[in-house]
């Protein structure tokens, strides 16, 4: 953590397709060692993959699949006289996001399919409906700060 000043957020400029920041930022977490258009190949695959599939609108279910994987709380530890008790906090709108993109990243590597792109089409189309292990890690989360709401008051 800085010592004098909070640090500055750096401004994000949309993506050239669909002129959304919310792309930009996801592309921005699927790229590894710099290669920014190798990930935004596999993500714009990804898009298409799903308007073939749906006959509907991929960036629709892109941000649909984003906005359900969002998670609401989060526990952290927190070491109260010799224990450490898991402390449910409500989560900022830029980590409940940052977190969704990890999960969806994370998840689509563990499916069964092919290509990357075939994998993140088809974590995409189960979170935007509701299914997949990106929305069971949400609810897991969210279980998990329900059973630990007894320690709320350890809230900093």
């Amino acid at each position: 953590m800085p010592r004098r000043k909070r640090a500055e957020k750096r401004e994000i400029k949309p993506d050239p397709v669909y002129g959304s920041t919310l792309v930009t930022r996801f592309i921005n977490n699927l790229m590894r060692q710099g290669k920014k258009s190798l990930s935004e190949r596999i993500f714009y695959e990804a898009i298409e993959r799903i308007e073939s599939v749906t006959g509907g609108e991929g960036l629709a279910t892109f941000e649909k699949a984003v906005n359900n994987a969002k998670p609401q709380v989060e526990v952290k530890s927190r070491r109260v006289g010799g224990a450490t008790y898991q402390v449910p906090v409500e989560i900022s709108r830029n980590r409940s996001t940052a977190l969704s993109f990890r999960w969806l990243i994370s998840n689509s590597k563990d499916r069964p399919e092919h290509t990357m792109a075939q994998r993140l089409a088809a974590e995409f189309l189960a979170a935007s409906r509701g299914e997949g292990a990106t929305i069971k890690k949400k609810d897991d989360t969210h279980r998990m700060a329900e059973a630990n709401k007894a320690f709320a008051h350890y809230r900093w």
